[in-house]
């Protein structure tokens, strides 16, 4: 592997610390000669639908697509309709969860993901007249009609040769598999802004908290533009090599990848910018501290970590995520976070999540992230497909 030069890991942590932040600029800009100008042929400035304010996003409510009295009754007869055909979850698709007259609307809403404005909710999912089996099913048929491609949650194949397609998200840290917790999902902590492993992220809400969790986006080709006329060397630092913790794994303990990708237009798609990380690769959290056998990052990239949060936090929106409520995100084009929240009897907040990919609007992956996104979507087949009823700690979560 190629040589990362420094010395030390920087002073940083997962949670932000922004009077640190400030400090590093300011001790950056005065001692470093940064580069002025972008990598040759980067844009100046993104153009798009998927570049927005939050606080435009706060105003309106067009994002969210209400289900009708209608729309529930023909996703119940889907429901029975698969049931009855004996098969196992993993054979949920578009075919055997048939939504005649939703899956049109569908299709456009996966659009919007891809070409639009990158998310949309879906609300109005009568969650409590289902059993966690039967939601299950309902989310990841009418989940199928948006990307017909669900995708592993974890790295590898179970001993028996499933593979896990469902996440709970959900506070653990009170159960006896808190020493096991390495991400902030299943704990009541802020989750700062990040991206996910694959190309949608969908999150069901099964319940709310009783104080807080709210839900935030930030769209990534914003933080890009303000960092290409702000700070363009923090580009360059974006663009290049990063050390990805392995987590002490013993054949990987890291892995090397920039967090920024730029890919040039085509005939057949337009010019774009995708970032790609999970900061906790770069500064542990709980039981999965940064390993200490591996190459530090750079006070640069320590910086441009801190850029990315706060940029992102700025000009983030909150969606008011209710229970039954269906989030849909472009995972390459928006970051996600959460705020910390606070649980109580029969208000537990309880998150179930997929990853989706849809053939017919996905975009290029880009090289360096192709064998992860293989492990993610690659010979998926109905057969090795589970779907956990229970949340429980999953160790071995796809990397960064």
């Amino acid at each position: 592997m190629a040589k990362v030069q420094s010395l030390l890991q920087p002073d940083i942590e997962y949670h932000p610390d922004y009077e640190k932040y400030l400090a590093r600029v300011q001790r950056r800009k005065a001692t470093e000669d940064l580069p002025k100008s972008l990598p040759p042929g980067f844009p100046e400035k993104l153009s798009s639908p998927l570049v927005w304010e939050g606080k435009d996003i706060e105003r309106h409510d067009d994002w969210i697509y209400k289900l009708n009295d209608s729309q529930r009754e023909e996703i119940h007869t889907a429901l029975n309709s698969f049931k009855a055909l004996g098969l196992g979850a993993g054979h949920v698709n578009q075919e055997t969860f048939p939504l005649p007259t939703l899956h049109p609307v569908l299709r456009e809403l996966s659009n919007e993901i891809h070409n639009g404005r990158g998310f949309f909710v879906l609300r109005g999912l009568d969650v409590d007249r289902y059993s966690r089996e039967d939601n299950i099913l309902i989310y990841a048929g009418v989940s199928s009609h948006i990307g017909s491609l669900r995708g592993r949650q974890r790295d590898e194949r179970q001993a028996d040769g499933t593979s896990v397609m469902l996440t709970h998200v959900k506070d653990l840290t009170h159960t006896d598999q808190a020493g096991k917790i390495g991400g902030p999902a299943s704990t009541a902590d802020k989750q700062v802004f990040h991206t996910d492993a694959g190309d949608i992220v969908s999150l069901l809400c099964l319940q709310t908290a009783a104080e807080g969790g709210e839900s935030q986006i930030s769209s990534s080709w914003l933080v890009y533009n303000i960092l290409a006329k702000e700070r363009p060397d923090l580009i360059w630092t974006l663009s290049q090599d990063w050390p990805v913790d392995g987590f002490n794994n013993p054949e990987r303990p890291y892995t090397l990848r920039p967090l920024l990708y730029h890919q040039r237009a085509t005939a057949s798609a337009p010019e774009r910018v995708l970032i790609q990380y999970a900061r906790r690769y770069f500064t542990g959290f709980l039981a999965q501290p940064r390993s200490a056998n591996i190459p530090p990052i750079t006070e640069a990239q320590a910086e441009a970590l801190d850029a990315l949060h706060f940029l992102a936090e700025e000009h983030s929106a909150s969606l008011d995520f209710q229970k039954g409520d269906v989030q849909y995100i472009n995972n390459l084009s928006i970051f996600h976070a959460r705020k910390g929240f606070r649980d109580a009897p029969a208000k537990e907040r309880h998150l179930l999540r997929l990853w989706l990919r849809d053939p017919e609007h996905a975009w290029e992956t880009p090289e360096p992230l192709r064998e992860r996104w293989n492990i993610v979507y690659g010979n998926v087949t109905p057969e090795e497909q589970v779907f956990p009823l229970e949340p429980k700690v999953q160790r071995k979560n796809i990397s960064a």
